[in-house]
């Protein structure tokens, strides 16, 4: 099972990165939030996928009996939902202001800080 969830991993990133390197905004947002899914996902792949028993000490025991399962992997991706949607709200609201001001959601187009009638800088050294 885990292979699976690897595999789908793999895919978001690969999307992801697609989307990202993209030239308008919208599709580089959908590249952050698919980021944030493919993380989030790699963490609970990490985390195995096997149901265990709760991480409860018996009275009088140091360490748990047998093999328990592990809260970590979950408490990190409920704080990483939370934290990538307050992220991905504040981009969408950022990139609608952006589209607001300029009227355009392509990259190049949105370069109002340099200069019109000077040649571009280099690209390579």
């Amino acid at each position: 099972m885990e292979g699976v969830f690897a595999i789908l991993v793999g895919v978001y990133f690969a999307a992801s990165i697609f989307l990202l390197l993209s030239r308008h905004v919208i599709r580089l947002l959908l590249g952050v939030a698919l980021l944030g899914n493919g993380v989030n996902l790699l963490i609970f792949t990490a985390g195995r996928l096997t149901r265990e028993v709760p991480p409860i000490i018996p009275e009088g025991l140091a360490v748990p009996e047998g093999v328990t399962a592990n809260p970590l992997p979950q408490a990190l991706i409920l704080t990483a939902i939370v934290i990538s949607f307050s992220f991905f709200a504040f981009l969408l609201v950022l990139a609608y202001r952006a589209y607001q001001e300029l009227g355009t959601d392509e990259t190049d187009k949105m370069r109002v800080a340099e200069p019109v009638d000077e040649p571009a800088p280099p690209v390579g050294y």
